[in-house]
């Protein structure tokens, strides 16, 4: 790999690790956590304290693929924001908190969060 891809990926492993240090999801407002990649978003619904993920959803998924938007663009992700904002309702969650991946707080993370909240999930 080139120097500049590695130097990228350990910047973002930098920034997932300090923002894992301080967010962490309990049985009552578990944690909504975003992974990007260029083309695909995936999002899931985790309680750290069980271990286990409540739900999650993804631009591959068949939920998402009925909306007929792409994974690569902002309105598909506020689509994927919403998707799994309803599907963690359906699951009795209502409060969350929210682990953007060290990623940066704009475009298609910010798009998810949108979605989130317009579903209904607090954070």
């Amino acid at each position: 790999m080139q120097k500049s891809v590695l130097k990228r990926q350990k910047g973002l492993a930098r920034r997932h690790r300090r923002v894992r240090g301080k967010v962490s999801g309990t049985a009552s407002r578990p944690r909504l956590c975003i992974t990007r990649s260029n083309n695909n978003i995936y999002a899931q619904v985790i309680d750290d304290v069980s271990r286990t993920t409540i739900c999650g959803v993804s631009t591959l998924g068949p939920e998402f693929k009925k909306t007929g938007a792409k994974g690569s663009t902002v309105e598909g992700a506020a689509q994927l924001g919403n998707i799994v904002g309803k599907m963690a309702q359906e699951k009795g969650v209502s409060e969350v908190v929210f682990d953007r991946g060290g990623h940066l707080y704009h475009g298609r993370v910010k798009a998810v969060a949108d979605g989130a909240r317009e579903a209904g999930l607090k954070f």
